[in-house]
């Protein structure tokens, strides 16, 4: 799950610090809860309720007889088809027929080849939302409608509208959203371990090594997949450095060479400088991506290659995926706190018109409805900024906590901050930021060198 946006909201530590302990709070309350079954209600309409009963939809839509509509999205697997079954239900409401068009990463460079084609989808799903701003500038990208404006102001908290908005102007609805805030283990292992879920850095790598002691590698790291360090990255400098720097770093308004940047990247040496404390070694976290990061820390038994792996929420789909339960097999506990406050990040994935017809707009708006992230909820492995959403629709417990700890935090959190580069530095795969921290994943003993690259790569992807 990639998520790109451009903002420049600035927040108070005070509000961050109390998103900080709605997150935690909920992820106290997630340690020992079990999974609570599949889906509440009928998989493929949004129409059904808990236990089954009709529930009135939300939203109203025009008929869309015999129109054709194109989204894009770069979702793949069980995140796509559970997805085609909200268009499946904007289909029944409307008429229209909706097709799903995978993209490819990074999705600008897609939407470009088919703009220059002349055939642009509909709608784009940006899953790189600084992709918004690009697509404002290179004049793809159309402003919402009133009808998705209002059902956006309706749902949504104002931090979660801000986002998708340039210039002032509305351009984004963020249908998905992530908690990436979350450390992720194997219970057997802790128990056999005798060790405790950390709420401090400090904790977390004595926690580390007393499951090393064990005879179980303590992290699985997707490192193939750059964007999961960069979500190590933020976690640390976000807790350490704080919010203000955070944003100042996000916005280039600092520059990568900063000590603040210094003392998180020594901050996670520790973990992926440790011998053996990383499954494969640096050399094998570069070859594992981000699924198999997660397979192999619940599968194996009693002897996994790992205890813990580092991730979002929904990591809990690939623990399914693996045969592995969540809340039972699988539980997790909130980042743990490397400054004062335990670290809040977030991400997700807008929805933005491409062209401006009756069915694009209709279909935007019914993506700001409760009505169609519903659907998907029930699904299992998605959470919805959306505040109208009825937390029962989430499939278990442990999802439902986070899903209402992001709600609860409203406008208090911080988004991604990879999220917020220029594509060319935070989202290319073997560029930019994702590189330079492969390369210091491999070499985690080279701060300064990788300051040099962060610093050299931002200010070329900034400065365009």
């Amino acid at each position: 799950m990639r998520t790109r946006i451009t903002h420049d909201r600035s927040r108070t530590a005070t509000r961050t610090m109390r998103a900080a302990a709605a997150f935690a709070a909920a992820g106290a309350l997630t340690l020992s809860l079990t999974a609570c079954g599949g889906d509440d209600g009928d998989e493929g309409s949004g129409d059904k309720g808990d236990g089954g009963k009709e529930t009135a939809a939300t939203v109203t839509l025009p008929k869309l007889n015999g129109e054709t509509i194109e989204v894009a999205a770069v979702w793949t697997g069980t995140e796509q088809e559970n997805f085609k079954k909200v268009l499946a239900e904007f289909e029944k409401r409307t008429g229209a027929k909706v097709t799903f068009v995978p993209a490819q990463d990074p999705i600008i460079n897609f939407l470009g080849s088919k703009i220059a084609g002349g055939a642009p989808p509909d709608v784009a799903m940006l899953p790189q939302p600084g992709a918004i701003k690009q697509a404002v500038d290179k004049g793809w990208a159309k402003p919402l409608g009133a009808e998705a404006s209002k059902e956006l102001g309706e749902n949504y908290s104002q931090g979660w509208q801000d986002i998708g908005k340039v210039g002032g102007k509305q351009y984004g609805v963020y249908y998905k959203a992530a908690n990436k805030s979350l450390v992720w283990y194997n219970a057997k292992v802790f128990e056999n371990a005798g060790a405790a879920e950390p709420k401090s850095w400090d904790e977390l790598l004595s926690t580390a090594q007393t499951v090393y002691d064990s005879g179980v590698t303590p992290f699985s790291v997707g490192g193939a997949d750059g964007w999961t360090l960069t979500d190590w990255f933020e976690n640390v400098y976000l807790s350490q450095a704080g919010p203000e720097k955070y944003d100042q770093l996000a916005k280039h308004e600092i520059k990568w060479t900063d000590p603040s940047v210094k003392q998180a990247l020594t901050t996670l040496a520790q973990v992926w400088g440790k011998k053996d404390f990383v499954a494969g070694g640096a050399d094998g976290a570069l070859q594992t991506e981000f699924p198999a990061s997660v397979t192999q820390t619940f599968t194996g038994g009693d002897q996994p290659k790992a205890g813990m792996v580092y991730e979002g929420d929904f990591v809990q789909v690939t623990v399914g995926e693996a045969g592995a339960k969540v809340g039972t097999d699988a539980k997790v506990f909130p980042f743990p706190k490397v400054g004062d406050t335990a670290p809040v990040v977030s991400g997700g994935d807008a929805a933005v018109v491409l062209k401006d017809s009756k069915g694009a707009q209709a279909l935007a708006t019914f993506l700001a409805s409760p009505d169609a992230a519903t659907i998907q909820a029930k699904l299992g492995g998605y959470l919805s900024p959306n505040k109208a959403v009825d937390n029962s629709a989430y499939p278990n417990d442990v999802q439902r906590k986070t899903a209402q700890a992001l709600v609860a935090a409203g406008d208090d959190f911080r988004f991604d901050m990879s999220d917020q580069a220029p594509q060319a530095f935070g989202g290319t795969p073997g560029k930019g930021e994702w590189k330079a921290l492969q390369d210091f994943l491999k070499n985690p003993k080279d701060v300064a060198g990788a300051q040099a690259k962060l610093e050299a790569e931002a200010a070329a992807a900034y400065k365009d």
